[in-house]
Parts: structure tokens; C-alpha cells; sequence
């Protein structure tokens, strides 16, 4: 009998894992777990059936199961863009190139809203999305009732789960252990298999993907289950990524181009769809425009999205909540944030209360945030600067049109605070005293179009002073991939193959004329620091940042390009640097400590239950994630590779350098 759930390897044991990893409000059982295999999954119900729970882990990366933690913004915090702020929490993990060790008394909290980090979440749902995978895989030949072709289609759609989990994997943690069957027993015995040799099994099974997967046509999706459903353009962005990372610059440019000028997606460039203004649409109006538009999850499956090449359902009974605003929104109501009059400055409405006023319902606007998570200074300012100028006019950081929040433009609302009521929020008062104790937490700007959900399950309660992002009863469907990225990925290919290609600013500018930016590239003269920052503005929140930059990050070494900076990479040293200092590192560390946070050397003092002082640091050993310690003591009759400069890193460990062998060791058990 091949085990489905309750044993599938030493991997998923020593992380703690609850395989179906939902909300405390979620905690069904796994489907799977109630299959005799050879029953179930010899039909093309069992099949669907698995497809079906690989699919709907994928909002899982997004969601969380923690009222403060988003998993996709661990990646953001290992990049230029966040770092966390949970001022009130000591534990909180700011000092990342100490703090992050892989010791089980550290490390082993799917969703560590502790110190906050998603690391081992990541690790558990990748390894739950290959199970789900390889059930498919290793049953769909025993289906005797499918055509070759139909047969073909749901493995297709297997390896690109399967696919999509190693890329994210070897990009996280390095080389990993290769799971590409069920177990027959529990295995103890696994070998770390190197991350050019996972990549290479990948190509080769996205490669079948491709011809294998159909068409969907664009603007066919619906939220039902085929709205999730893998289609061949979603496995041509993943060939392209794939191709990139093992350096086939040509081959991925080759699948881009396919995509982008043949396969019938367009960017969005007016407004569509549903018109959804902020449940407060008296506090806070948004000029309806197609930034806005594009990012409402009301829209994301209307027929009119072109530019949707694979999207997550995630609304109705199957909702998994999306607390975005509740996560990354500053925290503001309290009296932490004064007004010059030493009132507090902002108030979080009840609409029960008589007094309430609609014209400055805020928390109804941007929500009830705790700011575990916040961007850094970069993020805010300097990325918006093309050719050294501010471009006033990118819709994406837009205050006019209301789809960026700026702390300034809000009024104080303290009804008991005559003198300041209805003026606009100061940082400093007339004598430079500063009316925040804790700027890191409480005092920062945010994108509004892409943090804003409507919260039904709060605004169904007139008493409710905690809006927090997509609930049950609410729509907060998510892009996957979309055709922005892929412009922006074609830009890269180009560029390593040659940076003077006019194109790369072609592909460039096309999404920055969308946003309507006044400030263009110039043809020949855009760097990989370009792309990236475009990337930056575009995919926040939607790209997993941290690995496309440590992708990035091979692609300029195996390439020999240049950076922003002039530096250059090799592959020799790459992955075993350590060290806090400015120089050297990987093309992933020298963004990091663009951060404004990352290495400054500045000890951030705060007004907090928590830390009352702050220093954050990243190493640039932290490109990868440490292997869990747990999971390396469990697998005792094996040894698994830990990365350079962890507790427990040995250069002598063996390691599969191919994924043949790897896959045939996988039947021995020891």
C-alpha cells in the first residue's frame, strides 16, 4: 500500500506539518486522508480529487492561518521591500542574521506569529503540494478508463504542481531532498539532491506540460473549479522561470514570446469589471482607474480580464481568509499616535455609535491593521524615482486617484479633539516633537489597491471596530501569474542575453505607459536594477521576491552581466559567503541591503512592550533558508545537507548531483 497522508517520508514529519495547513476556522480533514488509494484513486473522481486539493493549496502561500502572519510576505521580508515590526513581540525576527538558526526551539512554527516568519509553512506546503503531485502521478496510469490524451492532461497538470513547488524550493532552501514517488514505507534514508539537478527534472517535465495541458481560452474562467484549473499558458510561464534558472536564457525568451504575442492575453488599459469602491467610499473616494480595477478580487475572473493567465479562486464555502489589510496595514488606532493637542490621533469607528461620522471611517478604508510587517523606506520613495525624478503620474503609487495611502493625507478623527478634528496628520508638531512613539509600526505609506478587500463578515456588524481583508462572505480571489509578469521576465531573458537589446525597455515601458508613468526607460540603456525595480512596483505582494532574486541572482553569474552597481558574480562562490558588510555577497544580498533597514548600523529606538530597541541585519548567508534541524535529526538513517553558514552545515555530507540517481534511491529503505 503507498501511504497518502498519514506517512508520506521523513519530510513533512519533522516540520509539525497539519497537511491541509487552513485557519483554526478551517481545520477539515484533509480529503485525501479518507481514501483507500487503491479504491480511490484507480478512478478519474480520485484523480480530480487530488488535482482538486493540490490546487486549492495553492491560496495557501497567501493566506494564513494566523490573524497577523501573510506567508507570501516572508518573501518580501527577505528581499528590498519589508521587514517585520511587530514592535510588541521580542522574539520578533529583525536581526535576521543572528536570529534565524535552524534549531527546532526556533524554527519549527508553520506560521511563527512569534517571530514572525512563514519559513517552515513554506517548507510544509511545498513538500504537501508534491505529495498531492506524485498521487496523481503514480495512479494515473492504473486509470484504465482515460485516453491517452485525457491520461496525459492530468499528469501534465501534476508536474506543474509539482514543478512549481521544486522551482520555489531550490530557490528557499538550496538543495533538498527529491520526492517524486509515494512511499512504500516510511523512509528514513534520504539524500539532499543538488539544485541544478532538481531544476534539470523539472525542465524535462514542463516541457511534457506544455504539450500535454490545453488551452483555456482567455477570458473563459470562471470561480468555479476550472477556474483554478491549470492551463498551458500557466505551464509556459513556468517553463520560461525554469528555463531562466538553468540558464537558458534563449529557450525562455522563445516561450515568452509565445506567450505574450501568440496566445491571445492583452494588458488591461481602461477601467472593467466590477466598480468597487472602499466599504467608507465617504472617507476615502477612489478615481475609478484600471490599476484599481485590475486588482479588485472582483475582477480578477470577470471575462473581460485579458491579462489573467492562471488565478486563484478563493471566495464562497472554500474561502481561506485573506487578512491582508489586518497584517500590513499600519497600526494606528490608539493613543501611540497623538494628534499636536496630545489627543489620540485616530479612532476606529463603531457605527452603532451615535456619533459616528462617515466622512472619517478609516478602519473601514485600510483596517484594522497590527502592522506585522512594513515597508521600508525604499519601497515607498525611491522606488518610484525613474531618471532621478519621482514619476507623478504611475498610477501605482498614486494618491490623487487614491490607490496609494499616504499617512499625511489622513485626518485626525478624534472626535473629542476640537482643536484637531478634520485637519490633516502631522508627524511633528511645530516644535519638531515627534507625536509617534513608534514610527516602524505606526507611520508608513501604503498601496491601497492592492490592500484593500472587502471584509463582509465585518461590515455585516454594525459594531465591529475590526475590518482585516477578505472573509467568509467576501471575494478575495488572487492572481497566480498575469501577462505584466511576463513582459517583465522577457526583459530579463533579454538582457542576459544582451543588455543593449532596445527591447528589454520596450517590454519595460509598455507596463509603465499602462500604469500611465511619465517617466520611460531609454532603449539600450536599462539595467537588471530596472527590471527589478519594475518588477518591484508591479507584482507587490503577487511574485514570490525572494526567490526571483536569488534566480536573478544565478542568472547574472551563469550570464556574467553586470548588476546596477557594476558588480559581477560567479558561480564559485555564490552560495558560500557570510557576513553583514556592504561588498560581495550575491546580486539577492547587495538588493537586500538596499532595504534602508537591512545593515544601516542604525539602533532603532521605539516606544514598545516588546523591543524597545531594534537592529536589523541580514547575512548573506540568509540567500537560502536554513534546512529545519528537525527535519535533518528525524531523517536518522540519512544525512541531509545544510547550508553554508548554519549550525550543522558539512561540506563532506553527499549529495545527489543528478535526479536520476535520486529517484532510484528512493525505492531503497534502510
Amino acid at each position: 500500500m503507498k501511504y497518502i497522508n498519514k506517512i508520506w517520508g521523513i519530510i513533512l514529519i519533522g516540520a509539525t506539518v497539519m497537511v491541509s495547513s487552513c485557519s483554526e476556522n478551517f481545520l477539515e480533514p484533509d480529503p485525501l486522508s479518507f481514501y483507500e488509494p487503491s479504491a480511490t484513486f484507480t478512478t478519474e473522481a480520485g484523480l480530480k480529487a487530488a488535482l482538486a486539493q493540490a490546487d486549492r493549496n495553492m491560496k495557501l502561500y497567501y493566506t494564513t492561518s494566523s490573524d497577523v502572519l501573510l506567508p507570501i510576505a516572508t518573501e518580501f521580508v527577505f528581499s528590498d521591500m519589508l521587514v517585520v515590526s511587530a514592535t510588541d513581540k521580542q522574539s520578533q525576527i529583525s536581526d535576521i542574521a543572528n536570529m534565524l538558526v535552524p534549531s527546532t526551539g526556533v524554527y519549527n512554527t508553520a506560521n511563527d506569529g512569534a517571530r514572525m516568519h512563514s519559513i517552515i509553512h513554506f517548507w510544509n506546503e511545498n513538500y504537501a503540494g508534491i505529495k498531492y503531485a506524485n498521487t496523481v502521478l503514480d495512479y494515473a496510469p492504473h486509470v484504465t478508463t482515460l485516453s491517452e490524451k485525457i491520461r496525459n492532461e492530468y499528469v501534465g497538470r501534476a508536474y506543474f504542481h509539482r514543478s512549481f513547488r521544486y522551482y520555489a524550493m531550490v530557490h528557499q532552501f538550496g538543495d533538498v531532498p527529491l520526492v517524486s514517488k509515494l512511499v512504500e514505507v516510511p523512509k528514513q534514508n534520504y539524500r539532499s539532491t543538488k539544485r541544478e539537478a532538481i531544476l534539470q527534472m523539472i525542465e524535462i517535465d514542463m516541457e511534457k506540460a506544455i504539450e500535454w495541458v490545453p488551452e483555456q481560452p482567455v477570458g473563459s474562467y470562471t470561480v468555479g473549479y476550472p477556474g483554478g484549473y491549470i492551463n498551458k499558458a500557466a505551464c509556459r510561464m513556468l517553463l520560461a522561470k525554469i528555463y531562466m534558472a538553468n540558464g537558458k536564457f534563449q529557450e525562455a525568451k522563445a516561450q515568452l514570446d509565445i506567450l505574450i504575442d501568440q496566445s491571445g492575453f492583452r494588458l488591461m488599459t481602461e477601467p472593467f469589471g466590477t466598480e468597487v469602491q472602499p466599504a467608507a467610499s465617504e472617507t476615502w473616494k477612489v478615481e475609478r482607474n484600471v490599476i484599481w480595477d485590475l486588482h479588485r478580487g472582483e475582477n480578477i475572473y470577470n471575462a473581460a480580464n485579458t491579462e489573467l493567465i492562471l488565478g486563484i479562486p478563493n471566495q464562497g464555502e472554500n474561502i481561506v481568509g485573506y487578512t491582508i489589510m489586518r497584517c500590513l496595514s499600519p497600526f494606528v488606532f490608539n493613543g501611540a499616535l497623538a494628534s499636536p493637542s496630545g489627543r489620540q490621533g485616530l479612532q476606529n469607528y463603531n457605527r452603532r455609535d451615535g456619533k459616528y461620522n462617515a466622512e472619517y471611517d478609516y478602519q473601514r478604508v485600510f483596517g484594522r491593521g497590527v502592522a506585522s510587517m512594513r515597508p521600508c523606506t525604499w519601497a515607498q520613495y525611491g522606488l518610484w524615482e525613474v531618471n532621478d525624478k519621482t514619476d507623478e503620474g504611475d498610477l501605482r503609487h498614486s494618491r490623487k486617484a487614491g490607490n496609494w495611502l499616504h499617512m499625511g493625507d489622513l485626518k485626525y478623527n478624534n472626535k473629542d479633539d476640537q482643536e484637531w478634528f478634520g485637519k490633516n496628520l502631522r508627524l511633528f508638531d511645530d516644535e519638531g516633537n515627534l507625536l509617534c512613539n513608534d514610527t516602524i509600526r505606526r507611520w508608513y505609506d501604503i498601496p491601497l489597491y492592492k490592500f484593500y478587500y472587502y471584509d463582509k463578515v465585518q461590515d455585516d456588524n454594525l459594531s465591529s471596530d475590526g475590518f482585516r481583508g477578505a472573509q467568509r462572505g467576501s471575494i478575495g480571489d488572487l492572481y497566480l501569474y498575469r501577462l505584466a509578469e511576463a513582459y517583465l521576465l522577457r526583459a530579463e531573458a533579454k538582457f542576459y542575453i544582451n543588455p543593449s537589446d532596445p527591447g528589454i525597455a520596450d517590454d519595460v515601458n509598455i507596463i509603465r505607459e499602462r500604469a500611465q508613468c511619465e517617466q520611460l526607460y531609454t532603449a539600450g540603456q536599462v539595467t537588471i536594477g530596472d527590471i527589478f525595480d519594475e518588477r518591484a512596483r508591479e507584482l507587490y505582494l503577487e511574485e514570490w521576491r525572494h526567490v526571483e532574486l536569488v534566480r536573478a541572482s544565478f542568472g547574472l553569474a551563469i550570464s556574467g552581466r553586470q548588476d546596477e552597481w557594476g558588480n559581477t558574480y560567479s558561480l564559485d562562490n555564490l552560495t558560500k559567503q557570510s557576513g553583514t558588510d556592504q561588498s560581495g555577497g550575491s546580486y539577492w544580498y547587495q538588493r537586500c541591503i538596499k532595504n534602508n533597514f537591512y545593515n544601516d548600523g542604525i539602533t532603532r529606538n521605539v516606544v514598545a512592550s516588546g523591543q524597545s530597541s531594534i537592529n536589523y541585519t541580514m547575512d548573506k548567508k540568509n540567500m537560502f533558508w536554513p534546512i529545519p534541524e528537525v527535519a535533518i535529526t528525524s531523517n536518522n538513517k540519512g544525512k541531509l545537507f545544510q547550508n553554508y553558514g548554519y549550525s550543522g552545515y558539512d561540506e563532506s555530507i553527499s549529495v545527489w548531483d543528478n535526479w536520476e540517481d535520486a529517484v532510484a534511491n528512493e525505492d531503497i529503505i534502510e
